[in-house]
């Protein structure tokens, strides 16, 4: 028995280590994170001009340019030598040609074919190709190539699922999706893919105008091409639209199909750029050791005349580290400056694939070793209309707290018990959640390489998610004040402790 009171006293001495009563400086800093000022910040961030701030795009840099600006304005450092960007390179492909021909006769391109934009230049031909099924490969479910061999060769599925077939997984990774569907094929030896669809339009973009941030792989994607039921029908020996019709009733079987084909794609590679923006707030005696405070300032751009203006999504992120920027910054001119340093950075490339974190993390420009904490802040300012118990009107999901360091969730905590009192919740906090929450924002990147983090999150838009009715006026500004101010506050804490904290907890990765 004393064995074990002495085991949780060791337990719960980082939770009295913490301030045991409120820091009067820290609540005067904090008071200076008022709603007016996120209500004129985010108007900015979230305005037509910004024009969503696609990643890349010429709104983008209006936002960093505002962004930069403002961290100069608060008298921050420029974070990296001399310049508030950390800048990378994006690169994307450019149709030049692409041509399809089936027993010498040549297919009409957003009619009979649409070539996969992510296809190395190749020309190739083929005599046979090898009808799989729909291609889906899920272990201990379905496998349509089973006894098929198609090392080397073309392979044509369908696009879509069979009635008798279900699965769990809605991810763009799922056995029945179609980059799921090509890397089974990839996976299965084949040379060349094509996913057969109804029919084809002009508007069937084969995923094409997308940036990436590697120009060099370790491995290419399986060259694909999406085509219409005409077209397969053709390979098949299928009379007329019937390819669908004929697998559904079972009188379509996987087999190989005698016919000459002849494959082309040819491309230029554009290059882009796009950048973080960074400031610092140098610390005192721990100033070789930092907080970081980050949230991602793109947003999905406009298609056609729309703008999706992303205020919640992140702008509240991005306007919430501009206001905490400013409360430090004043707090220091005042005398009150924290011992750590603190980062401010805003990311690009959220969106696309949490690029900008993931340049950072892998070209760090301060020792990830010594950076005690990320506090990662997207999405705060609405509130989750799924939820439907507790106080919905004085909550914050709280992602990550305890998957690293056992010192963070603690303080975490008891800093909420003694400032803001908000209802900490956890829904989103388990990595197997379907959700995959822990994994999808900026975070991560810093919590693989180590550093113990802590996700700031509202919930899910429902209608609003990644529409362009994502606005400043649906934003909850109150409550959008007081969770800004947790942040601020536990950034507080973490930057002016004596330890930084314990990294004791290893990361665990469900499969996907």
């Amino acid at each position: 028995m004393l064995k074990k009171l002495i085991f949780y006293f060791f337990l719960f001495v980082p939770v009295f280590s913490i301030a045991q009563k409120k820091d009067k400086q820290a609540k005067k800093a904090a008071a200076t994170i008022t709603i007016d000022d996120l209500k004129s910040r985010l108007a900015i961030i979230a305005s037509p001009e910004m024009e969503g701030r696609n990643t890349p795009s010429a709104g983008l840099e209006k936002a960093a340019d505002y962004i930069s600006s403002q961290f100069k304005s608060f008298g921050l450092l420029p974070g990296n030598n001399g310049s508030y960007r950390q800048t990378y390179p994006l690169y994307q492909d450019e149709v030049i040609s692409s041509a399809m021909q089936v027993n010498e006769e040549a297919m009409v391109e957003q009619q009979d074919f649409t070539p996969f934009s992510r296809n190395y230049a190749a020309d190739m031909y083929f005599s046979q190709a090898v009808f799989a099924g729909y291609g889906i490969v899920d272990e201990g479910k379905r496998n349509d190539y089973k006894g098929l061999d198609v090392t080397g060769k073309l392979v044509v599925i369908l696009n879509g699922t069979p009635d008798d077939y279900t699965t769990a997984s809605r991810s763009f990774r799922s056995p029945s999706s179609v980059y799921g569907k090509m890397q089974a094929a990839a996976k299965e030896g084949a040379a060349a893919l094509f996913i057969v669809f109804p029919k084809l339009s002009k508007g069937f973009s084969g995923f094409s105008d997308s940036w990436t941030r590697q120009i060099y792989k370790s491995s290419q994607t399986i060259f694909s091409f999406f085509i219409s039921e005409d077209a397969a029908a053709k390979i098949i020996g299928t009379d007329g639209n019937s390819v669908l019709t004929q697998l559904k009733t079972g009188s379509l079987t996987s087999k190989t199909c005698e016919a000459d084909i002849h494959l082309a794609y040819n491309k230029k590679t554009k290059t882009s750029s796009a950048s973080n923006i960074i400031g610092v707030l140098e610390g005192s005696d721990l100033k070789d050791e930092y907080v970081f405070i980050t949230a991602h300032y793109d947003h999905l751009g406009k298609r056609g005349e729309a703008i999706y203006y992303g205020a919640d999504d992140d702008g509240s992120g991005t306007t919430a580290v501009l206001e905490m920027a400013e409360a430090f910054a004043k707090a220091k001119a005042d005398g009150h400056g924290p011992r750590r340093s603190i980062v401010f950075m805003t990311v690009s490339g959220e969106e696309k694939g949490l690029w900008g974190s993931a340049y950072y993390t892998d070209h760090p420009i301060f020792p990830l070793d010594k950076t005690t904490v990320d506090l990662n802040i997207d999405m705060i300012g609405r509130t989750d209309s799924s939820r439907h118990y507790g106080d919905s009107l004085n909550y914050v999901y709280v992602v990550g707290d305890d998957k690293l360091s056992t010192d963070l969730k603690p303080i975490s905590e008891k800093i909420n018990q003694l400032y803001t009192k908000l209802e900490l919740d956890y829904k989103f906090n388990d990595p197997n959640d379907k959700n995959r929450i822990y994994f999808r924002s900026d975070h991560y990147n810093f919590a693989d390489k180590g550093v113990p983090i802590i996700f700031y999150y509202d919930g899910m838009l429902g209608a609003d998610y990644h529409k362009p009715t994502d606005t400043p006026d649906k934003i909850n500004y109150a409550l959008y004040q007081k969770r800004a101010q947790l942040v601020f506050y536990t950034a507080w804490e973490m930057a002016n402790r004596d330890e930084m904290l314990k990294r004791d907890l290893k990361l665990s990765v469900p499969s996907r």
